[in-house]
């Protein structure tokens, strides 16, 4: 193993003054004095042989070699502190607390399922699953918030193992305007009656709608979007899992599509750090891939 000459500590100090935007400022938010800052940053200078700033005007910028140093120390940091991390996880054990993201159109009760297997192995691990749309999954990934995700695309940055895919069709409740047309249903006539939409959990909103209907509702729950078609008021895109009961009872009906009346989705599994994972995550993960394989054997048949 190499011998290194720059400490961590020294790292932060260039990370910080960057990011600070000034000496001076990178003092305050390290709680050291504006000297010791400066001469931390011109020790490394000096032991690497390199300049990481220089002068324009009044102002010190990155050279090319800084801007380089500054990306890799900021690389750095947060493997540092994604290793600190993990290894308190495994100093204790399983973990205190495991904490997934899952995309809404993610069947319930396999998730439900996959959470109470791991709760008998585990007994004491917290759990903390929240059920996102579209973006909300893929943003906490990225935002280290999750330690597991289910989701419909994988971000920048990230490895995803399909899990699964699934399955949407076009519903509306069986007495809807739109199942008495006595012929296929066609995206104009689409377009006259009102669609029912979920919004991204995500901060970036950026989808649009599949349909440009003149009349739209927007929720942010699905079961309210289920209950608003099963009540007649609009058609909606939905999981074909989601609608067991309600196709079940007949209070919803797949609208009978000239073309398009159905579409797919493919989830994949992510870890937000497969190799800092800690023991309970790395089992739960383990679990969802057996179950969702169960249940799509069964769903075969």
């Amino acid at each position: 193993m190499s011998t290194t000459h720059i400490t961590l500590e020294q790292w932060r100090t260039l990370v910080s003054v960057v990011d600070a935007g000034s000496y001076a400022q990178a003092a305050s938010r390290l709680h050291k004095t504006q000297s010791a800052v400066t001469y931390a940053v011109q020790k490394m200078e000096s032991l690497l042989g390199v300049k990481v700033f220089k002068v324009e005007g009044r102002k010190a910028v990155l050279t090319p070699t800084g801007q380089l140093l500054y990306r890799r120390a900021s690389y750095l940091l947060d493997e540092a502190g994604s290793l600190e991390h993990a290894a308190k996880k495994l100093s204790a054990g399983w973990e205190a607390e495991i904490r997934i993201f899952v995309e809404v159109i993610f069947p319930t009760f396999i998730l439900l399922r996959c959470l109470d297997l791991l709760g008998k192995e585990s007994p004491h691990t917290r759990i903390e699953a929240t059920e996102s749309v579209i973006s909300g999954a893929a943003e906490a990934l990225q935002a280290g918030t999750a330690d597991l995700a289910i989701v419909g695309s994988v971000p920048s940055g990230f490895l995803g193992e399909a899990l699964m895919p699934i399955r949407f069709i076009l519903v509306a409740h069986p007495d809807h305007p739109l199942h008495h047309l006595r012929r296929k249903v066609t995206m104009q006539d689409l377009r006259k009656h009102r669609q029912l939409v979920i919004r991204e959990t995500g901060a970036l909103r950026a989808s649009r709608p599949s349909v440009e209907s003149t009349q739209r509702w927007t929720v942010s729950n699905m079961a309210t979007s289920i209950e608003a078609a099963r009540s007649g008021y609009g058609y909606a895109w939905l999981p074909e899992e989601k609608l067991r009961d309600q196709m079940a009872a007949g209070t919803l009906k797949q609208l009978p599509m000239r073309e398009g009346g159905e579409r797919f989705a493919q989830l994949y599994l992510i870890f937000a750090n497969r190799d800092h994972a800690g023991p309970g995550t790395l089992r739960l993960a383990e679990i969802i891939r057996e179950q969702v394989a169960t249940a799509c054997v069964k769903h075969a048949r």
